[in-house]
């Protein structure tokens, strides 16, 4: 049975992974790490152990691993790529410095490792549509620097220490649970609070701007699974190409209106995201996931649509 610490515990990504491990494995075996100030409430609180861990004291990560004798880490300690562009010193110090602290722990205590890294971790030399698993990788972003720095420490690592270091590049991310935090992708979260408040939503990116998504539900199986995975199958892990879906703003747009027929958008363009975007794939290939380790999404803009509408309506209390 695994222990399992959960690094950025209460951020967009980690407060719903706790959530599903700990219906996956006892809740016991589950512990929330954060940094002081974003302790856990609620649900996430009461649902199993939690331990201040900030990325950047290795020891504090090596004390957590020995009180609860954990055996796998999540590390999804990170700034945002917009965020990043802020504070490229402060997403270095996470991103890459904080990585290490978490590997060279692993290392000494034999702890497997995910560490999530993205589609920011391409550039404008990666062929844009149906991007390949194994290509250029040359990002404009401090973000995407990290995260290719990121894939290479981890393999790094596994080559050369015998760390059992898995991830996934995660296309952008759709959830009603955690608000928007920062990210380029994030207008495809935004769009669908306006639409359900009844606002006019300011879309930051062109039309034309394709990107990949994922529905979170899809994107915690993934970083389940591929931790799960058998290892004599994996010929890559750091790191997989992972998709769901790929849509530009007018397609959203038109989708969300066939259930919200009177909702309104106008472009409103943001040149820091839009320069972002514009340096990412419109389209993953993730062959090589599906071949490896059996990856299958389960969502599709339709189906993720209908249930983020269904959600967002409880979550702000608006009756349809």
């Amino acid at each position: 049975m695994k222990n399992i610490l959960i690094i950025g515990a209460t951020g967009q990504i980690g407060s719903e992974l706790t959530m599903k491990l700990r219906q996956e494995y006892p809740g016991g075996n589950v512990v929330a790490g954060y940094i002081k100030g974003a302790e856990p409430k609620g649900a996430l609180a009461e649902s199993g152990p939690s331990e201040e861990v900030d990325i950047t004291n290795a020891q504090q990560i090596a004390d957590a691993v020995d009180k609860y004798k954990v055996d796998t880490i999540y590390n999804l300690a990170a700034l945002l790529s917009a965020t990043a562009e802020a504070k490229p010193q402060l997403a270095w110090k996470i991103g890459v410095g904080g990585l290490f602290n978490t590997l060279e722990v692993a290392r000494e205590k034999n702890c497997a490792v995910f560490t999530p890294s993205s589609i920011g971790s391409f550039g404008k030399g990666t062929p844009k549509d149906r991007t390949p698993q194994d290509t250029i990788q040359r990002p404009d972003t401090i973000y995407g620097v990290t995260k290719v720095t990121g894939e290479m420490l981890s393999d790094y690592y596994t080559r050369r220490f015998g760390v059992d270091t898995r991830s996934v590049r995660f296309p952008g991310l759709i959830s009603y649970v955690a608000p928007p935090g920062g990210g380029t992708t994030d207008y495809a979260v935004d769009i669908y609070y306006s639409a359900v408040k009844g606002e006019t939503f300011q879309c930051p990116l062109n039309p034309g701007t394709f990107m990949d998504m994922m529905y979170m539900p899809d994107a915690l199986r993934a970083a389940i699974e591929i931790m799960e995975a058998n290892p004599d199958r994996l010929i890559h892990r750091n790191s997989f190409n992972v998709t769901s879906m790929s849509f530009d703003p007018e397609i959203i747009y038109k989708k969300i209106c066939e259930y919200v027929p009177d909702f309104k958008m106008e472009y409103k363009h943001d040149p820091l995201r839009q320069a972002i975007a514009d340096s990412w794939p419109n389209s993953l290939d993730d062959t090589c996931a599906r071949e490896e380790w059996d990856w299958k999404p389960e969502y599709d803009l339709d189906s993720m649509t209908v249930d983020m509408l269904k959600q967002l309506r409880l979550k702000l209390g608006v009756e349809k």
